[in-house]
């Protein structure tokens, strides 16, 4: 195996605008989920969780108001539902539905085709989540969850659920400060974790009866506005990890870096998530939060199948 030179340049990747969320949508106000998260701002919007259904249209939620949106093949925003929640993550499980972190309701699933909203994990051993953010389907349908909150280094109590496909629930980290992004690699031996107030990537390698053992640090960040958030891991075991303020980095399987996916517009400094897409599933679409746009960058290497389309 070669391994990639630290000192080679790393190859820098635009990214252009995809759409833009319609003025129809946007709303300029305060709300209780922006009041703590975005320091008392007035915010238009906050899109994250970008995942495509297997009819090729790309969703994505907006925390602050509670809205899960649709962008068809053709273009064309949907409004598919709006409720009383801040959803975060959305992934797609193989049977259709859309499951959604959502940090005031918990774990979620939404009827694509009615819009209807069920709880699937309001609370876990009878204590309530922190605030759940992101999600990822293992390929036997296990479900990765991060319970984030508002924990941080100086209250490093964030978590990271596995929900199994056959209900259990299993506490994988409990000390995690500000776990975000959640991704697994190919092979699934390993789960990858974005610590964002400690500016870290953590793996947590699996052992074959599922528990974890020997956590550690894969990657340590430095810089930007805020640390990682969004994560995700393409077909060669590369994690791409948004990095707030910089851009999107890309790793390679021995987390050194190889590209830095970027925007020239100033005012792009949230890019907060992303997923794979396009007929060769290396186009990757990304949720700038704050503007409302969604950006778009073609890869030279594809993204992992996901369960919800495999």
């Amino acid at each position: 195996m070669t391994m990639h030179n630290p000192f080679q340049p790393v190859e820098k990747i635009k990214t252009e605008v995809f759409a833009t969320m319609p003025e129809k949508f946007r709303k300029k106000s305060r709300t209780g989920w922006s009041d703590p998260n975005r320091q008392g701002a007035e915010v238009e919007c906050f899109l994250e969780g970008p995942s495509f259904d297997r009819e090729g249209n790309l969703w994505f939620v907006d925390i602050p108001f509670g809205r899960i949106f649709r962008i068809d093949t053709k273009g064309n925003w949907e409004l598919i539902t709006q409720y009383d929640g801040w959803p975060n993550g959305l992934k797609f499980h193989k049977d259709g539905r859309a499951f959604i972190c959502d940090y005031k309701a918990g774990l979620l699933a939404l009827d694509p085709k009615t819009g209807k909203i069920e709880t699937i994990l309001g609370s876990m051993y009878s204590e309530n989540f922190k605030g759940l953010n992101d999600l990822h389907f293992a390929s036997n349908g296990d479900l990765y969850f991060t319970d984030q909150g508002q924990t941080g280094i100086a209250d490093p109590t964030g978590r990271v659920f596995r929900l199994r496909a056959n209900g259990q629930l299993d506490r994988l980290a409990l000390n995690v400060p500000s776990p975000n992004g959640i991704t697994l690699n190919t092979q699934e031996k390993h789960v990858f974790v974005a610590a964002t107030r400690s500016q870290q990537i953590w793996r947590l390698p699996l052992m074959a009866d599922g528990s974890v053992s020997k956590t550690g640090v894969a990657i340590q960040l430095t810089g930007g506005v805020a640390g990682p958030d969004g994560i995700e891991m393409d077909s060669e075991n590369g994690l791409l990890v948004c990095h707030l303020g910089i851009g999107i980095w890309r790793f390679d399987s021995n987390m050194l870096p190889t590209h830095l996916i970027y925007s020239e517009n100033p005012h792009h400094h949230h890019l907060a998530n992303m997923c794979f897409g396009g007929p060769d599933n290396k186009d990757l679409y990304i949720t700038e939060s704050l503007s409302g746009d969604i950006l778009k960058v073609t890869l030279p290497v594809a993204g992992k199948k996901m369960f919800g389309l495999s």
